[in-house]
This record gives C-alpha cells, structure tokens and sequence, in this order.
C-alpha cells in the first residue's frame, strides 16, 4: 500500500499482487475433460499440448470444428459428441469449459466444486480455479507467466520476449548442472550450498 498526501487529505493507493502459487502438472498421469468444441476449445487443447504433447484429454460437445477434430484424432484424444451431462466429470482431476452458452459453463462450475475438481471456465476469472498463462519451453527449462487473469495479451508478449532472449543452449546448462549434482557428496542442504556457489556468477552483474 502507497500512501500520499495532498494538502489535508490522505489518499491511499492499494498496489494489487498475483496471489496465484505456480505448479507444473504432469498431464500424462492426469485426466483432463475439455467442454466445448469450438474456436476456445481448440485454443486450449492446442495450448496443453504444445506444452504437454501425451496430455490425457477427453473432450465432449455438440459438434468439433474441423481443425480440433483433426488435433485431436493426430494426439489420439477422446472425443464426445453430446451436450454436457455431469457424468462427464467422473474420475477427472480437471475440467476447462469452453462454451459460448453461459448456463452450460455455470453448471460446469457447480458440478466440479461439488465434487472439489479443477476448474477453468474460460474468459470468466471468478469461475476459474487455474488459468492458462503463457509459457516458454527450451529443453528442460519451462518458464510460466501469469498475469492473474487480467491480460493474456501481456502473457503472449512476455513469452514472445523470453523466447527471444532464452538462448537455446541454455538446456545444456541445465544437464551440465545435473551431471555436477550427481557428483557432489553430502546431504541436500550442502548440495544445495555447493550448487548456490558454483552459479552465482550466473546471475552477477
């Protein structure tokens, strides 16, 4: 909180934060049901598996445009042709809701709080247990980006930059570091301490 005085009066600027706490999620031991078969739909499944390639999704709606069915049949995804029934969300750990019909995202919503799974209904933050933000893959180094629902616009453009200016051998930095882990003794503490030294001139300017 900033605070600012003007002649006699106080006003006070409330700097708002990301409260969100970032996991990476391995989608391959997950099940994922993605509701909706249009344009949004595709969006999301193509977002998951450009990042996750052998995510384990399921998707149902109505009717699937051509370009998500031709996806979906290339990463061998289930897909459902019906309106949303909440049989669909058994034995699913996450669920994204993608319709354009706001009574079919909202029961979507219901019907996983009921049942404490993962929900994102896309384009509506207040129903959204996660959200997709950007993401930079090169090699085993993966950087998320969020901006707290507020602008996937930015999102994009930061993980334009990062791509940019990632350079590509930075996956062998990552196996070269592994390799030397491997070689240090003692407990975690002291690997870490060890490991803390040998990088730091990584990140002095």
């Amino acid at each position: 909180t900033r605070i600012f005085k003007r002649s006699s009066c106080i006003i006070f600027f409330v700097m708002e934060r990301n409260n969100l706490y970032p996991i990476f999620l391995k989608t391959e031991q997950l099940e994922t049901l993605i509701v909706g078969g249009g344009y949004v739909a595709l969006e999301k499944l193509s977002f998951l598996l450009k990042s996750s390639p052998n995510s384990k999704v399921t998707m149902v709606a109505p009717f699937f445009r051509e370009e998500t069915q031709e996806l979906a049949n290339k990463f061998g995804i289930q897909m459902i042709t019906s309106n949303y029934h909440t049989s669909y969300i058994e034995n699913k750990h996450m669920v994204i809701a993608t319709t354009d019909i706001v009574a079919v995202n909202a029961k979507v919503y219901k019907d996983c709080k009921q049942k404490n799974i993962l929900v994102n209904v896309a384009d509506n933050p207040p129903f959204c247990d996660f959200y997709m933000g950007g993401i930079v893959t090169k090699g085993h180094v993966k950087i998320a980006i969020s901006t707290n629902g507020k602008s996937p616009t930015t999102a994009k453009r930061l993980r334009q930059f990062f791509e940019d200016v990632l350079p590509e051998n930075v996956d062998d930095l990552v196996k070269n570091l592994n390799e030397y882990r491997k070689t240090i003794k003692g407990n975690f503490e002291e690997k870490v301490k060890k490991l803390n030294e040998f990088t730091k001139s990584l990140v002095e300017k």
